[in-house]
């Protein structure tokens, strides 16, 4: 082999530095500058390498930087809270001291986080305005002011969810019994058994109607068929 391509195998085996993708996602968002970055990912580096703690001597030999901005950037990370100090203990029980990137880490996934949230209440803030719609268009006609304040108290002093109400006009338009006061009722025993979900609606309808499916027999004289029926839960008339 020749010196080339010994060279090149060298290279190659070299280990590789580890950086989370969401660090190029969001590192600009978390107001993070070009120059910060590239000093972090050098810190990563010589973690990779086994210097948890390089000089600012260290990281010049790098960086284009001269040692005392290098210092400067390091105190800046620390005090934005994407950098800090912490010790560590040595194969012979000896304290040391070095750089940990945790804190940039559990900053980027808190912003991820209200992100997703920030998602979630933007589309349930959605719902709650096509809920309206929703109930016009299955009642056939514009809502009464009286019905707007009593969906809207659903919402507001109740806490319902709007995907709930919208399941629970659902159920409603099932049963054929299309009225606020029946939708209400609904509300009102799933609150009870601490239903808030869609998916525990589905559960709960699903182990009602397995309870409550009969199979009646027709007339056995013209025909040997079964029919199965299932009845759908009249809420108005639940008792504990």
């Amino acid at each position: 082999m020749n010196n080339k391509n010994q060279r090149l195998r060298m290279w190659t085996e070299q280990g590789n530095v580890t950086i989370p993708q969401l660090f190029f996602q969001h590192y600009k968002e978390l107001r993070i500058t070009d120059d910060e970055a590239l000093l972090l990912l050098h810190l990563l580096a010589f973690h990779s390498e086994k210097n948890e703690f390089p000089t600012p001597t260290d990281l010049a030999l790098r960086l284009h930087f001269n040692e005392n901005d290098i210092s400067l950037k390091l105190q800046r990370l620390m005090q934005k809270g994407f950098l800090e100090i912490t010790q560590g203990v040595d194969a012979n029980g000896k304290l040391f001291e070095k750089y940990s990137v945790y804190p940039l880490w559990e900053r980027i996934l808190e912003l991820i986080e209200a992100s997703i949230l920030s998602k979630e209440k933007q589309e349930e803030k959605n719902l709650e305005g096509e809920i309206f719609s929703l109930f016009e268009q299955e009642f056939g006609r514009l809502l009464s002011p009286m019905e707007i304040e009593s969906i809207s108290m659903w919402m507001d002093i109740d806490k319902h969810s709007p995907a709930i109400i919208k399941a629970a006009l659902k159920e409603a338009v099932l049963a054929g019994k299309l009225s606020l006061r029946y939708i209400d009722r609904i509300l009102f025993e799933w609150k009870k058994k601490n239903i808030t979900s869609v998916k525990q609606v589905e559960k709960h309808t699903e182990q009602f109607h397995n309870k409550t499916t009969t199979v009646q027999t027709r007339n056995q004289q013209q025909q040997e068929t079964t029919q199965q029926k299932v009845s759908f839960y009249n809420w108005l008339e639940e008792r504990e």
